[in-house]
């Protein structure tokens, strides 16, 4: 039952896209375009809203849950700020190297520091449904919906941990029939393995994010780190990191001193990767380390083995 509640779920969130001519991409009609991102908005708060009001009465008929224990079931009350802190540095730490090219190499603290970069990312209807309408949904489904569901069933929390991402990334694959639609010059090959990675991202994502809100039981915790994650991007792997190059006119040198400049810039850019990957590596094994630690909380949903 179960199974059928959560497809059912999953099913809601996405079928809309493609039901109405306003959120349906076409060869002429991106998924980015400012129309289609407000009606997708409009019909998957309406699925949520739907499927949470199924959750609770499922709760509360067959779990026979309170309003104090259907709130905490839920991860919306108490709403712990020590977990949402611990959580959100945990996420950080694995971005220790990006946070460290953006804000240090390209100079973006200073963005950071005035709220530029908010401002500027939700003046955008892309960004707000990157950062805001995204997350907020996509954690109060499948995590704050799915994760009691199967907490009430004989599977242990490991599996659940395990099980439940799944979903999560299958409900990402329909992109790729909307970037086969909207690229019809894009080779197959490259469309099926741009998909494959999304959905292995998200499904890792999905991992971590059901780990942590069981641990915490705080859906703020994960959509904070769901929008941070979303903003952050895949971190980088390999290449040369190099500073932003200010918008404007070439530089003018002298013979003499050309040879010089260019050495000079080729040094930092070698001092600035090797900085970023000492940082990204340092982060990883930070994060691990501290898995377990920062998402220690008394307002666990269960006891993870």
């Amino acid at each position: 039952m179960v199974t059928l509640r959560v497809v059912t779920f999953t099913l809601l969130y996405v079928l809309p896209f493609y039901l109405s001519p306003s959120t349906r991409p076409s060869p002429n009609l991106s998924r980015d375009a400012p129309s289609v991102i407000r009606a997708r908005i409009r019909f998957v708060s309406v699925s949520v809203t739907l499927s949470t009001i199924i959750t609770i009465y499922v709760l509360a008929t067959h779990a026979n849950a309170s309003r104090i224990e259907m709130l905490r079931l839920l991860g919306w009350y108490p709403i712990g700020i020590t977990e949402i802190v611990k959580s959100f540095s945990l996420t950080a730490l694995l971005f220790a190297g990006p946070l460290f090219e953006k804000g240090v190499i390209q100079g973006r603290w200073k963005e950071w520091i005035l709220g530029q970069t908010i401002y500027e990312t939700l003046s955008s209807w892309i960004g707000w449904r990157n950062y805001v309408a995204g997350p907020v949904t996509e954690e109060v489904l499948f995590r704050s919906l799915l994760v009691p569901l199967h907490l009430l069933t004989p599977l242990s929390p490991s599996r659940v941990v395990l099980l439940t991402p799944l979903y999560f990334g299958i409900a990402h694959v329909h992109h790729f029939y909307e970037f086969v639609l909207t690229h019809p010059h894009t080779p197959l090959a490259p469309s099926i393995i741009r998909s494959l990675i999304q959905f292995i991202y998200t499904t890792i994502f999905g991992w971590y994010a059901t780990f942590v809100f069981i641990r915490t039981g705080n859906v703020v915790a994960v959509t904070l780190a769901h929008t941070f994650c979303n903003w952050a991007g895949l971190p980088r792997v390999w290449g040369r990191v190099e500073p932003r190059v200010a918008i404007g006119g070439p530089t003018i040198r002298g013979k003499e001193d050309g040879g010089s400049e260019q050495s000079k810039e080729r040094k930092g850019s070698w001092a600035w990767s090797a900085s970023y990957y000492v940082l990204l590596v340092a982060g990883a094994v930070a994060f691990q380390q501290c898995l377990w630690i920062l998402t220690e909380s008394p307002r666990a949903l269960a006891k993870i083995a």
